[in-house]
């Protein structure tokens, strides 16, 4: 600044235009209404969409005689733990036993055994004496292995359970089990089980017919088999076969996501330039309904991956963190053309730290012109709409999609009245008397997943401090 300009200013004189002045003149460069809730919604682009035109989707597939294991539900009274009672038809041959009693006596005679981190539950080779349900705690199974080395065959936690062919044909104990973690587990000895069978001739009837079900001819899936012959010579009998279907199939209908837009009529006059303001209150509705899709489309209880997937396709990490190694046990679930993996930016973010601490750097993947992180060649990409727990826990997915491939599709119905997007429509409803104009924007999906593989989760990823 020179000293005439000083001298001008110390004597309050103005020599031109301020730029406070200025700006009436000047026209204002604007952006657009920025919105920080929205994400990029890999998953919403990912999933082939399915037309739903009857607004019912019908998953049909081949009768198949093995029911899921399910996870078991506790109470807890102070130190004292106790199992749900109704909660045992979610052992795989007490599925469908209705008889509240049988089951409760079952319950009650359940004993609470607690051990610590390294103890020894039971011992691969001995007599399977006992039905075990983990109330907490983690567990390791670990196998003999072929070379005298012991082998990791998976890791159960709160809610599993080992032991259910107690209820069957119990002969030795497969494998070890080891408490990672100190564990509560519950205990059902052999002798306790024959005190109620001998009570219970019903249950002894279903447990029965439960056998005879497995007993049927079924392919590793559980499926009925279809019954072939192959590498035969002359002119042997042919087997006849016939493939059986689910008589009850699960049908998924399409959900709804809405909202009422309101906008006055006096805004929507005058104030349009140089932006619509219609177009810009109706854009950020649409953003925000489409990430409560998505999110639907994760959480839903009826409906959302993180619920549907098969029991046996999800599995645990062996420490917490999520390892090279956990996401290949999680690529074995889906073997069968994987697509991608879908997991929360802080869970790929404790993928990375577990690859660097190893020395693994692996090689990122291009998708339609974004680098986005890989394993095996697999994409990972971004979901913040994955919940992460108070404990700092998460799950990853990985999925195999569309119909050709038996995968994981999204259902949708295009074609709507006042269709504003696919799937998606904005319609006018009414003017107030206080000259407020009402919207209604509903948007509608779903998502099936066609077979069970097609579907596999990695749960409980610790990602650290």
């Amino acid at each position: 600044m020179t000293e005439t300009t000083e001298s001008t200013e110390a004597n309050g004189q103005q020599l031109s235009l301020s730029t406070d002045a200025a700006k009436n003149l000047a026209t204002t460069t604007k952006t657009a209404p920025q919105m920080q809730e929205i994400t990029s919604r890999w998953l919403l682009k990912l999933l082939p969409w399915v037309q739903t035109s009857g607004g019912v989707f019908r998953v049909n597939r081949r009768l198949t005689y093995t029911l899921g294991d399910g996870r078991i539900t506790f109470t807890t009274s102070g130190a004292d733990v106790s199992v749900i009672a109704a909660e045992l038809t979610e052992l795989r041959q007490l599925h469908g036993f209705d008889d509240s009693e049988v089951l409760q006596d079952l319950a009650d005679r359940f004993s609470q055994r607690e051990c610590e981190a390294g103890e020894e539950i039971v011992r691969e080779g001995t007599p399977l004496d006992q039905l075990i349900l983990i109330a907490h705690g983690r567990v390791v199974k670990i196998g003999h292995g072929a070379y005298d080395d012991d082998q990791t065959l998976g890791t159960l936690a709160d809610g599993d359970h080992f032991g259910e062919e107690l209820l069957g044909e119990p002969g030795q104990w497969k494998f070890t089990a080891k408490a990672k973690t100190a564990c509560t587990v519950l205990t059902l000895s052999q002798q306790d089980l024959r005190t109620i069978l001998d009570r219970s001739p019903a249950l002894r009837a279903h447990l029965e017919s439960t056998r005879a079900a497995e007993g049927q001819a079924q392919n590793a899936y559980g499926e009925a088999a279809i019954e072939l012959a192959a590498g035969h010579n002359g002119e042997p009998v042919l087997p006849g076969t016939f493939v059986d279907y689910e008589l009850s199939p699960r049908e998924y209908e399409l959900s709804v996501a809405q909202t009422i837009l309101r906008v006055h009529s006096r805004v929507s006059d005058l104030y349009n330039q140089p932006m619509n303001q219609l177009d810009q209150q109706l854009r950020l509705t649409v953003e925000a309904l489409r990430e409560r899709q998505e999110h639907e489309l994760i959480n839903s209880r009826e409906f959302g991956l993180l619920h549907n997937a098969d029991l046996s396709q999800r599995i645990r990490t062996r420490d917490g963190a999520p390892t090279p190694d956990d996401l290949d046990d999680l690529l074995a679930t889906v073997w069968k053309e994987p697509a991608f993996f879908l997991a929360h930016p802080q869970a790929i973010a404790a993928i990375g730290r577990e690859c660097s601490k190893r020395g693994i750097y692996p090689q990122a993947s291009e998708v339609n012109g974004h680098r986005i992180p890989a394993w095996r060649g697999v994409p990972i990409f971004p979901c913040n709409k994955i919940p992460i727990t108070g404990a700092r826990t998460t799950s990853i997915l990985l999925m195999r999609t569309g119909q050709a491939n038996q995968g994981v599709v999204g259902l949708h119905q295009t074609g709507i009245p006042d269709e504003y997007q696919p799937s998606l429509s904005v319609r006018f409803m009414s003017i107030n008397e206080q000259a407020v104009i009402s919207y209604l924007v509903s948007a509608y999906y779903s998502a099936a997943v066609l077979v069970p593989d097609a579907l596999g989760i990695l749960e409980d990823v610790a990602l650290g401090s």
